[in-house]
């Protein structure tokens, strides 16, 4: 049952320096999941018959099957782990979970606060995408449900006050949830409703964005934030602190109210492959500059070379971020300076 919006004059917190100050810095909220992703040599769209969408019913014979590691926040807390800030997931998966944990570990993820479900598997999530980079996608969402079953305060007990709460794509009760222990505890909070906007109410939709510190979209979700909600861009910006929104190779926009819009180009692909996780991503490292308290251009520069690394390689924990060959084509995308503050933090 949607949860009331927050009342139209309301006004979000000053928007964060983001520095870094608490022992564990970001806590992250959100799916854990298994991708089953598959490759149609095709274009969907030459598959649709005119007239005939209320009658769909098609199958796509497809070149291959991989299985990997997914979930939007555990694909968040990976690019954190690799960047060094030791994230904290909060989410709920199944017993199957102990292999995928034992790697999220390696990589600097702290699983201590994940809820393990007895009676239901990790969540699903299977795609495939065509030769375009269009996508048809399903999700099970399975140990999912029981997200709404975690609170915030033991997290906070165990490993202390974040400087940011991450509230990724979830179970929908588990991101209201999330949101308003944000604010009834004063965390600073960054809005990644995602896919959940495709079926969330507006009012639902109001309460997740309202008195974020960042709003995270791709343009398609800005367009339905927008129309779900009845909201210009400027009464979002309002309710806000920043609205970074990614546009494939278009770039990223980041907008703040009262000032001019930030564009930020995507960094060149050498070998586009998959571009399912280049979102989750971006977000990470985004959200990492701005713990290392780098400038929001910067910040977004970062979030796109990330993001980049992701896309070239098939799954969405399958990139690494080698330090000397990243800052090289961080320096050819962006200019030595910016590499510079960059390289100043990256492990």
């Amino acid at each position: 049952m949607p949860v009331p919006a927050l009342a139209a004059g309301s006004v979000p917190p000053t928007p964060a320096t983001f520095s870094r100050s608490a022992p564990v810095p970001v806590v992250v909220t959100g799916s854990i999941a298994t991708d089953h992703l598959m490759t149609f040599p095709g274009l969907f769209t030459e598959q649709f018959v005119e007239g005939q969408m209320e009658n769909v019913s098609l199958s796509f014979l497809v070149d291959d099957l991989v299985q990997h590691r997914g979930g939007a926040g555990a694909n968040m807390a990976y690019g954190l782990g690799l960047l060094g800030l030791s994230p904290v997931l909060v989410g709920a998966v199944g017993s199957d979970f102990a292999d995928y944990e034992a790697w999220l570990s390696r990589h600097g993820v702290d699983t201590g606060s994940v809820h393990w479900s007895e009676l239901k598997h990790t969540a699903r999530f299977v795609c495939t995408t065509d030769q375009a980079n269009n996508q048809i996608a399903s999700f099970y969402s399975g140990a999912m449900a029981e997200a709404s079953q975690i609170e915030l305060a033991p997290v906070v007990g165990r490993v202390g006050a974040p400087d940011l709460v991450v509230v990724g794509p979830n179970d929908p009760t588990a991101m209201v949830r999330h949101t308003q222990e944000c604010r009834d505890r004063g965390f600073a909070f960054a809005a990644d409703p995602s896919q959940q906007l495709a079926w969330a109410a507006g009012d639902m939709i109001m309460e997740l964005v309202s008195g974020a510190e960042v709003l995270f979209t791709n343009e398609y979700e800005s367009a339905l934030l927008l129309q779900k909600t009845g909201w210009t861009a400027d009464e979002v910006l309002d309710r806000v602190g920043c609205w970074v929104t990614t546009r494939a190779a278009d770039g990223v926009l980041v907008r703040r109210a009262g000032e001019e819009p930030l564009e930020v180009i995507a960094v060149p692909e050498t070998k586009p492959v998959e571009p399912t996780g280049g979102g989750d991503a971006l977000r990470a490292g985004f959200i990492a500059g701005r713990m290392w308290g780098l400038s929001l251009e910067r910040a977004t520069q970062l979030g796109s070379a990330v993001a980049t690394a992701a896309v070239e390689v098939i799954g969405t924990q399958e990139y690494d971020l080698p330090r000397e060959s990243f800052l090289a084509r961080f320096t050819e995308a962006f200019g030595a300076e910016a590499a510079d503050e960059v390289a100043a933090h990256l492990p």
